[in-house]
């Protein structure tokens, strides 16, 4: 890695692996050819799996299927899923044929469905017919009355007036038929592998073509849609994966999202550039389903947020399960506990885990360790900058590059910065400056080896009394007390001092820890401006569907409470 100038907040990493030039489509082609008997993906809750060669074959025949409904390379397609072999396929099929794959958070109701399908135009969506409370064809039918008066494909709905198809992803020979919707059996069976239009339309493609398109989960306004190419995201996952020390003989198991980042590029494309086995446990997370698959599948690796790690560790049959298999993954998704990180290594095995960290505008992963970031490192940083990639830590108010240990905003440029936000030039404008680097608006520190350290968002920093305080720091002190499984440390307006800070804790299983306690834990181990005024007690934290805190959430809950307006106090 060049370290720039040694003194600087500035790394670029290694190039003397070259990037991957070739499409999504052609790579996944090539490796089904060196390898079609080699096992690519179980769907463990589905009983379905699949060699190589076999998903090649059933990703062209769906490709084929949907240029059958007039779709043309550019055209939006969204898939509004959680995890299964539906969606893989239609992340292969899409890159395949140069249709744009647009993930849908299968959390959104309504109202941010219109929105998402709007933004971008959608000309087809699948969609689960349902999941758990969510009844996705019923939000459906509600946004568009017309679809039982028309046949398939023919949809003109005054609400969602690109959108032409709705296809709904079934059991086959199950479910009731969906009047001007398609079941997914049957679009297949339209497809044709042998299609010559899907070799035509490939040998047009570039690697540059988006490719994908996901919606940012930003806490104030309208999710905005970030557009990302072959080259992008294919690239990205290779990185990844070297990072993972990835092999065909891995089985990665993937119990995070796929229509999230972590999903489909640390998951999906990781695995497919190395060609590894996906493993999905269930289509949505169940800490008892991942440690029945890692052990009845032999998994090598694991995905996860903090909160899935620490649900699988804590759960009451956990001892019960041989995970001896286990080696790598990666924990990522939001700020990853030292404590947690620890019990992963030891008591999951995974000797080789890595943290990585990004942004879905970065395709995402910026920084990740790997097997030789010695453990001190591996469990109080981000690693170091990916191969191919450029960070910087800059004062937010002059834009000036920081020295090495000083706090500022993390800035990543290279091949992984997104093509730009779906209609917004002038949204992307204000994320990516002209020198071409995105601005996080996350707060970092770089040490003289380069290490990354996150301390925190931009937006999450407490100034109380005019000191500038981390809730991050504050996080990892309250972690180690002995009866705190978990806690979120946030900034709560104050008519004195500005700001004052107020933790929400989860308590160990068996314990019982009181607010005096917590203040006793921290007397004279942190300065006392650091220790919460406010301290909550909770089952569990407001949580997107990724798992990433919705630390605003805490924030108005609190101000609620409390009858809290900016610049008042309690």
């Amino acid at each position: 890695m060049d370290l720039a100038n040694p003194s600087a907040s500035h790394a670029r990493g290694a190039t003397d692996t070259p990037l991957i030039e070739a499409t999504i489509g052609d790579f996944f082609a090539d490796m089904a050819r060196r390898q079609g008997d080699r096992e690519a993906l179980v769907s463990r809750h589905q009983g379905l799996r699949y060699s190589y060669a076999g998903l090649h074959q059933a990703a062209r025949q769906l490709a084929s299927a949907l240029l059958g409904l007039g779709l043309v390379p550019g055209d939006r397609i969204g898939i509004w899923s959680h995890n299964n072999a539906e969606w893989v396929l239609m992340q292969l099929a899409t890159a395949q044929v140069g249709l744009i794959l647009v993930n849908i958070n299968p959390a959104y109701r309504t109202v941010e469905v219109e929105y998402a399908l709007n933004k971008v135009g959608c000309k087809a969506l699948v969609t689960m017919p349902s999941f758990k409370t969510s009844d996705y064809l019923g939000m459906l039918r509600e946004l568009a009355p017309e679809l039982a008066l028309c046949l398939p494909g023919m949809l003109a709905a005054k609400r969602l007036p690109t959108l032409r198809t709705v296809v709904w992803i079934d059991v086959v020979g199950q479910g009731d038929e969906q009047p001007g919707m398609l079941r997914f059996s049957e679009l297949m069976a339209r497809g044709d592998a042998g299609d010559a239009r899907i070799a035509a339309i490939a040998a047009t493609l570039k690697n540059s073509d988006p490719i994908n398109i996901q919606f940012t989960s930003g806490t104030t306004g309208f999710p905005k849609g970030a557009t990302l190419t072959h080259r992008n995201i294919l690239n990205n996952g290779f990185f990844i994966g070297e990072c993972m020390r990835l092999t065909p003989a891995d089985r990665l198991c993937i119990p995070v999202p796929l229509y999230h980042c972590f999903g489909m590029v640390l998951g999906n494309l990781a695995c497919f550039t190395h060609g590894s086995t996906i493993v999905y446990p269930n289509d949505g997370f169940d800490p008892l389903a991942v440690l029945e698959t890692v052990q009845a599948e032999g998994c090598t690796g694991l995905h996860g947020v903090p909160t899935m790690f620490i649900a699988e560790l804590d759960h009451p049959r956990f001892a019960e399960f041989d995970l001896s298999t286990l080696r790598t993954g990666i924990m990522a998704g939001s700020p990853c506990p030292i404590e947690v990180m620890k019990r992963v290594q030891a008591d999951m095995h995974m000797s080789e885990v890595t943290i990585a960290y990004g942004m879905t505008e970065t395709s995402p992963v910026s920084c990740q360790s790997d097997a030789d970031t010695p453990l001190e490192k591996r469990v109080s940083t981000v690693g170091r900058v990916q191969p191919h990639l450029e960070v910087k830590i800059i004062d937010p108010a002059s834009g000036q590059t920081v020295a090495r240990g000083e706090r500022g905003e993390l800035c990543t440029k290279g091949y992984s910065v997104m093509h730009g936000y779906w209609g917004d030039v002038e949204k992307t404008r204000e994320a990516i400056d002209a020198e071409g680097w995105m601005h996080t608006g996350d707060l970092a520190t770089m040490d003289a080896e380069g290490y990354v350290n996150i301390v925190g968002r931009i937006k999450d920093m407490v100034i109380r009394g005019g000191e500038n305080l981390y809730p991050r720091e504050i996080e990892e002190f309250l972690y180690r007390h002995p009866q705190v499984q978990d806690v979120q440390v946030v900034g709560l307006p104050d008519e004195k001092y500005g700001e004052e800070l107020c933790a929400w804790i989860i308590a160990k299983p068996g314990t019982s820890p009181t607010e005096d306690d917590i203040r006793a834990f921290c007397k004279g181990q942190i300065a006392h401006y650091k220790v919460p005024r406010y301290i909550r007690f909770v089952a569990a934290f407001p949580m997107t569907v990724t798992g990433k805190i919705q630390k605003f959430k805490i924030r108005d809950a609190m101000k609620d409470e409390l009858g809290l307006q900016e610049g008042k106090t309690a």
